[in-house]
């Protein structure tokens, strides 16, 4: 290969939709409002229709949706919410951020949280006497989490479900999209995201049309009547208007760069089945493959990783510690032994995937995985 491999090819993108996007920025700048401008409720309109949800709020980024969505619903000190172990560390710190205690249960084979375990977290929040208020189900690496049967766990115990999409807007599950399959939906915008922008940005889906009016006031210091009549605590954070009017032009494009994305993740199940553990999705699940990770046993990872980058291919280890190992979290609860969480922490490894991978470049991926394993 005479060109650099990308791990996530935005140029590859820009050329595509460069003058649609050149022009969008040029009427942000022409008109001037940089903040809250009608591109970003255009924008929002045009994500929830997307998805399938009744209403969008956009905001600053993923983090602060999260956190958003928990302080419209008054979780704070005192209540828990139950979390993956196995995921990047914003899906605890807006809970922590909140004032509320993260509670860390086992994912399952596919990446997701292990509905099973979801019991002994209600019992580690109890033990510490906590009020279990919220679970949040993260969709790791594109591939929505079994929302029938977490929507059938909260609803049995009077939680709320939330569902991070920071890395799965876009995917599917039994029919419906990632936005309508939980009460509330937070997804993020960050550039290496399937449906990124140009900087940082992030959305809450939901059908609640109250919810959508705390949010919207929240967002803005808790705003009331108008900016200087505030009637609750709230933040900064609104997504800017130049990114809503990039993600549009992205979004016009994004189901056809999901059906690529799908292409690939295909290419490299069937070469590397045999070779590696690849990822494997439902037949009733469409995943949106924000990352294709396959895992490497037996303390082979590390050795992998550097024959591959030695090869001019780079991976991502996401993620090389779990949640409860880490130095920030290791005060918080956590239910039984984590041991799939442990475990793949020092297996996964995950390989360049984006909807312009060409299929010349990912032979040349797989021959070096061959000879690298």
């Amino acid at each position: 290969m005479t060109q650099p491999i990308a791990f996530i090819d935005l140029a590859a993108q820009r050329r595509r939709i460069a003058r649609e996007i050149d022009a969008a920025i040029a009427r942000v700048l022409d008109h001037g409002i940089f903040i809250s401008g009608p591109e970003v409720a255009a924008f929002e309109v045009k994500l929830a229709t997307f998805c399938g949800a009744r209403f969008a709020v956009a905001c600053g980024n993923g983090t602060d949706a999260m956190q958003l969505a928990l302080m419209a619903r008054d979780i704070g000190h005192g209540d828990a919410v139950i979390v993956p172990d196995f995921t990047f560390t914003a899906t605890a710190e807006a809970v922590a951020l909140v004032g509320g205690t993260p509670v860390f249960v086992d994912i399952q084979a596919d990446f997701n949280v292990d509905v099973g375990q979801l019991e002994a977290g209600l019992r580690a929040a109890k033990n510490k006497g906590l009020k279990p208020r919220a679970v949040i189900a993260v969709d790791l690496f594109g591939l929505a989490a079994d929302y029938d049967a977490l929507n059938s766990f909260c609803d049995a115990n009077g939680l709320l479900l939330i569902a991070d999409a920071a890395q799965s807007f876009g995917a599917g599950l039994r029919g419906r999209k990632v936005g309508t399959l939980a009460p509330i939906t937070t997804t993020s915008f960050f550039p290496a995201k399937p449906l990124g922008c140009y900087g940082d940005g992030g959305a809450i889906l939901t059908d609640d049309a109250d919810l959508v009016a705390t949010l919207k006031s929240l967002r803005v210091h808790g705003q009331g009547t108008d900016k200087y009549d505030n009637v609750r605590i709230g933040v900064n954070s609104r997504l800017d208007t130049i990114q809503a009017a990039i993600l549009m032009c992205k979004l016009d494009i994004f189901a056809h760069e999901i059906e690529a994305r799908q292409a690939v993740a295909a290419r490299y199940t069937r070469a590397l089945a045999n070779r590696v553990i690849t990822p494997t999705i439902p037949d009733d699940a469409v995943s949106v493959w924000a990352q294709y990770t396959v895992r490497i046993p037996d303390g082979r990872r590390d050795e992998v990783a550097a024959k591959l980058k030695a090869a001019g291919i780079p991976t991502a280890i996401y993620y090389p510690k779990p949640l409860h190992q880490q130095t920030a979290y290791r005060h918080f609860p956590a239910a039984g032994s984590l041991a799939v969480s442990r475990r793949f922490s020092g297996e996964v490894l995950s390989l360049p995937m984006h909807p312009y991978l060409e299929s010349a470049t990912q032979e040349h991926i797989v021959k070096a995985i061959f000879d690298a394993t």
